[in-house]
């Protein structure tokens, strides 16, 4: 891939970041030929701080030099408040498809747009594709901004280089900023909700937050997931400057970062990427390659080089110059397969016959060793659905890359056995087993995310049967799976207090349900689950490992019990349990040893029925709808 030196800075690294922080020069090209190679050629990661609106200074004067790529515009013209909205015209770079100017008294915080007129003299108003922040929706301008945000995360980024996650405990808190907590009565802020989310995060034991997409986009209902943006945090939190104090407040408390990312399409409004120069630029022009049917928006076309750097180089920014420690990729399976939600006939094969998108592959190949070749320290985890192989592989045996990815099929598996009444679950035994059959084949994460409590899924409690004592055993049982099993673990908001309605997007978390000892008893019950992950190497440091798990009986189907071994490289282990009816299972014998209850979800704490569930004589009685963590005495 291309080194950091493919482009020239308007500046000097600064405060850590990249191009954020950056002092302007005078009278340079802000783009070196080597990197207008680069970006041709479809390698480059390193525009972000060059392209779109960079300040500089021109013959002494102080301002902004603006760069966009619209290869088949007639004019280019870029109108703000500094020019009274009548344009500035911009000149075309050779045959690169770039256009560029010089504005002086360009300000910090300046609304921007380009004004590009076609072949067919229509005139198309648009952001910038690089914009580093962008005014508040629904205005559709982009704000020229740079910053010396002062980092003081050093520590944390340092250490992070010889962190393998692979090896180490990672518990990850997924959340949507602005529904998670209202501080004061008020709409949050990067800034007003650094804090309350740092102690919160704490308070659970957890690892990382993973925030959905940040990425500036004009739907809210879209909770991020249809980006415009690409270059930019969300103004309706406050400024690039102030997402970066989120971030590094979340690092100098010791919780790592990840930002979901979404490059497998983009919202299809006039103002952004769509038809961006009067052509399809950065979709592909075949609506059966470029156009999703289930999300109405845009595909990228991944076939054009300038595409891809485009993508590789928004991947980079948000890692290095906002200090993020991964990228979690959204929709992974929409972008391998042609055919994906489309029946015959809408879909075009590849060259070779087949539906394997290959030029996505290919991208999302180059993603992950962008990634790792180049941010030391920094992962990615990958949202596929399917059964394609080796996702969580290195490229070079064929894989595509990704540190990590969602175990879809757990998820689904468990919450269909959970939801069950306890009476028909011996019949459906193997839906709580089969993950056994694979469960090493990738790096896996375990997700219960914000796509299982949304779309009238109900909550994580509201799923599960039977009346409110056994809907609260039940989510205990799914909580103790999730942190038992093999595999880092991820939990969407509110999971953690039992919430009982559906996750709602424009309010914030029932937080007041933790004054009723039951909600209460979940949250204790995932920072001791937490905890014991976290401090009991045989719960995590084989996660991917087939030597740190094996079953003591996986089949009992009749009693709907389960029991498994979790083992550490040093040989330490922990044995789990579960009985998933609500009858107890009195002298329940556990395999040869000394073994004690470490954690036991019917614990009156939790807010189970308080059980005696003491080890005696090499058995152990099962609480009704309970599961047991047993370490070596």
């Amino acid at each position: 891939m291309t080194s950091s030196s493919e482009v020239r800075r308007v500046g000097p690294r600064t405060g850590g970041g990249r191009g954020g922080g950056q002092g302007p020069t005078a009278d340079s090209p802000v783009i070196s030929a080597d990197a207008l190679e680069a970006f041709a050629a479809g390698i480059g990661s390193s525009l972000g701080g060059s392209m779109g609106a960079a300040r500089a200074i021109v013959a002494g004067r102080d301002g902004v030099r603006f760069t966009v790529w619209a290869p088949n515009a007639v004019t280019v013209d870029v109108i703000g408040p500094f020019n009274r909205w009548s344009g500035t015209p911009l000149e075309a770079r050779g045959d690169t498809g770039l256009w560029e100017g010089f504005v002086a008294g360009v300000e910090r915080g300046d609304e921007y747009r380009y004004r590009i007129v076609d072949g067919a003299g229509e005139v198309h108003d648009k952001a910038d594709p690089f914009g580093r922040w962008w005014a508040v929706p629904p205005d559709t301008s982009t704000r020229a901004w740079w910053d010396d945000y002062e980092w003081g995360d050093e520590a944390w980024m340092e250490g992070r280089v010889d962190n393998d996650l692979h090896r180490r405990p990672v518990t990850i808190y997924e959340v949507h900023l602005g529904s998670w907590r209202h501080p004061g009565g008020s709409a949050p802020t990067y800034r007003s909700i650094a804090q309350p989310l740092v102690d919160h995060v704490h308070s659970i034991g957890f690892s990382h937050v993973e925030l959905l997409p940040v990425m500036e986009h004009p739907y809210g209902g879209s909770w991020g997931y249809q980006s415009l943006g690409f270059f930019a945090p969300t103004s309706r939190f406050g400024t690039p400057e102030d997402f970066k104090y989120l971030v590094d407040q979340l690092h100098q408390a010791g919780i790592g970062v990840i930002l979901d990312w979404v490059p497998s399409h983009f919202a299809v409004d006039d103002h952004g990427l769509a038809r961006f120069d009067g052509s399809a630029l950065f979709e592909d022009p075949d609506p059966r390659r470029g156009f999703h049917p289930d999300w109405g928006t845009y595909i990228f076309d991944y076939s054009r080089p300038q595409v891809r750097s485009y993508l590789l180089s928004s991947a980079r920014w948000w890692l290095e110059e906002f200090h993020a420690d991964g990228l979690r990729v959204d929709a992974v399976a929409s972008m391998l397969y042609l055919d994906y939600s489309r029946k015959d006939g809408e879909w075009v094969p590849n060259e070779y016959g087949g539906n394997e998108n290959l030029e996505a592959i290919a991208f999302l190949r180059a993603l992950n060793e962008m990634v790792y070749g180049n941010v030391p320290g920094a992962h990615t985890w990958a949202e596929e659905s399917t059964a394609w192989p080796g996702v969580s592989s290195p490229t070079y045996v064929g894989g595509l890359g990704f540190g990590f990815k969602w175990d879809m099929g757990w998820m689904h598996d468990t919450l269909s056995y959970l939801a069950r009444d306890p009476v028909h679950r011996t019949h459906h035994h193997n839906e709580i087993t089969f993950r056994g059959v694979y469960a090493f084949s990738e790096n896996y994460t375990l997700p219960l995310s914000h796509d299982e409590v949304v779309h009238e899924k109900g909550s994580l409690l509201g799923k599960m049967p039977g009346d409110d004592w056994q809907q609260f055993a039940n989510l205990r049982l799914l909580l103790a799976n999730q942190f038992a099993q093999p595999g880092k673990k991820l939990l969407f908001m509110g999971g953690e207090l039992g919430q009982r309605r559906e996750w709602d997007h424009d309010g914030e978390l029932d937080w007041g349900l933790l004054d009723a000892p039951a909600h209460r008893g979940v949250l204790t019950l995932v920072s001791a689950l937490a905890e014991l992950y976290r401090t009991h190497p045989a719960l995590h440091e084989w996660d991917h490992d087939p030597a740190g798990f094996s079953w003591v009986n996986g089949g009992d189907w009749e009693h709907s019990t389960l029991s498994f071994f979790r083992t550490s490289p040093a040989g330490d282990r922990v044995l789990a349990v579960f009985n998933f009816t609500p009858v107890p299972r009195p002298e329940f014998p556990l395999p040869e040893g000394e073994w004690q209850v470490a954690l036991n979800t019917d614990d009156l704490r939790f807010g189970g029925s308080g059980m005696e569930a003491a080890v005696v004589e090499g058995a152990v009685t099962l609480p009704p709808l309970a599961a047991m963590l047993l370490v070596n005495g």
